[in-house]
């Protein structure tokens, strides 16, 4: 039996990209080289060259993912889009700027770092938009407090002198009808119908029941 025939025998076939380099190690290198040509495949729409990109790097894209995304979810999402793009921009790797893997872990970089900046503005637009909600609600309640305010008013001063101070001193005042009798120095049956008179001009003027 000869050498070369032992060797075929008795020794598992290399994997692609793991040639031999000195002592028997596998030259990095070449691993290098062979993504460089992989790539180069996928630039002209090799399916089978995209397959083999995907197995070798879609491990390290989501690791460096995860350290700049931190959530899970979020991490193999911007993995799967930086494997889309590695299949879409495959043609703009240049060899002579740098190694495949390289390029690869820089669009992952970016896509990473892309996608924080934009939760992060869009968290800040959130406060924004929840700060200017209430913002809104305080000033609209403001606002129709004091028209309420202003309503009351413009129809208190459309009763009569007594009316007004009679509705006044009972509502605003929490004095009874006696007590308001010997404030304003009228009798009592008086004020009660001053205040029946006014009220009943106030619910019409306000368009509410009283």
């Amino acid at each position: 039996m000869t050498e070369g025939q032992h060797r075929s025998r008795g020794e598992p076939a290399r994997r692609p990209g793991r040639a031999a380099g000195p002592g028997g190690q596998a030259g990095p290198a070449r691993g290098a080289d062979e993504l460089g040509d992989l790539l180069t495949r996928v630039a002209r729409g090799d399916q089978d060259a995209y397959a083999a990109v995907y197995d070798r790097t879609a491990g390290q894209v989501l690791g460096l993912v995860r350290t700049v995304v931190r959530d899970p979810a979020q991490s193999e999402e911007v993995a799967q889009e930086v494997l889309l793009d590695v299949w879409r921009s495959a043609s703009r790797f240049d060899a002579e700027l740098g190694s495949a893997s390289a390029w690869v872990m820089t669009l992952a970089h970016r896509r990473a770092v892309d996608r924080v900046r934009s939760e992060q503005k869009a968290a800040e637009r959130e406060r924004r938009v929840a700060s200017s909600v209430v913002a809104y609600d305080e000033v609209a309640e403001a606002v129709e407090a004091r028209l309420d305010r202003e309503r009351v008013r413009r129809c208190l001063g459309s009763l009569t002198e007594l009316q007004r101070e009679s509705v006044t001193l009972a509502y605003y005042g929490g004095y009874t009808y006696r007590e308001v009798a010997g404030l304003l120095g009228v009798a009592v049956g008086t004020v009660k119908t001053r205040m029946r008179d006014g009220l009943i001009r106030l619910r019409d003027c306000l368009g509410v029941d009283l």
